[in-house]
């Protein structure tokens, strides 16, 4: 099988009630270059940690690539304390020990792609930020873990904290989160859930994700339609496994590690070549 030149990490969070939404979620992100975690709260009821157990080990492709795990000794999230942060910072601990990959990328069953996986969160991470995080070589992200212990909502800070104060990688951020999200007017704790209404504000902002959505809305049916071009409880279009123009269903081997681009490509590139020119424009981003 042929490797990919850039390949990423993602952390996929899921919570009671988010069985369909996550499945659909992996469908529309997966790629078999990828390595994908899925972290499901230890609050689901059973049965719901046992749906997506099933779900992952049923799929055809998931068991030939071995690429889909999902964390066994789950956590119990809250918005309170380092609940948050120790998960995102176990699964990066899981995954640097587990594969080889470039980026890491968190994401939870209420975000969705608006860009095919080809060409291409709240956070995106490098390798060698990610080795700092869990080796902490200088102590600081130790210490940093236990002065954000009773924070809320930890991992907003926490990781731009660290960078900014690391000799090491500070000022090589970019402050961007990738994701088009839509706020009240004043702000809640949680974005409002997009609609059809949205849809070309979400295209037009060319980023990779947007969030939240609701479970089976309809402007995720034109998403999976019209950016993906993926149907129904099967895979988003790629190179890896194009059997014609309208289709994604199973992995080819002879197009295993073989990229076709798609617009959504395009629009990426537009983005972060704004956001990088912007960054070069402004050499110390952490003040």
């Amino acid at each position: 099988m042929n490797s990919y030149n850039v390949t990423f990490a993602y952390l996929i969070s899921a919570s009671n009630g988010d069985t369909m939404k996550l499945k659909r979620l992996i469908l529309a992100l997966y790629h078999p270059g990828n390595q994908y975690l899925i972290h499901y709260d230890a609050g689901a009821p059973q049965n719901e940690h046992q749906e997506i157990a099933r779900f992952v080990s049923s799929n055809v492709v998931f068991n030939e690539v071995g690429n889909v795990w999902i964390v066994k000794k789950a956590n119990l999230v809250t918005y309170r304390g380092p609940t948050m942060l120790a998960t995102t910072l176990h699964a990066i601990s899981l995954l640097l020990r587990t594969a080889k990959w470039d980026w890491f990328i968190n994401l939870s069953a209420s975000d969705y792609p608006l860009v095919t996986q080809d060409g291409s969160a709240w956070t995106i991470l490098s390798r060698s930020f990610a080795e700092y995080s869990i080796l902490g070589w200088d102590n600081l992200p130790r210490t940093l873990l236990l002065y954000y212990t009773n924070f809320v909502s930890s991992p907003e800070g926490y990781f731009q904290t660290l960078l900014c104060n690391s000799n090491e990688f500070k000022n090589k951020t970019i402050n961007h989160d990738l994701h088009y999200i839509q706020w009240d007017t004043p702000p809640k704790q949680h974005p409002r859930s997009l609609g059809l209404k949205d849809y070309r504000k979400m295209v037009l902002s060319n980023r990779p994700f947007a969030r939240k959505f609701k479970k089976n809305d309809q402007v995720l049916n034109k998403i999976d339609r019209e950016l993906l071009k993926r149907n129904r409880r099967q895979f988003s279009m790629g190179g890896w496994c194009l059997k014609d123009e309208e289709k994604c269903e199973d992995l080819q081997g002879e197009n295993y590690g073989v990229l076709r681009p798609g617009t959504g490509s395009r629009r990426l590139r537009t983005l972060l070549t704004k956001l990088v020119y912007a960054q070069n424009q402004n050499k110390r981003q952490c003040r």
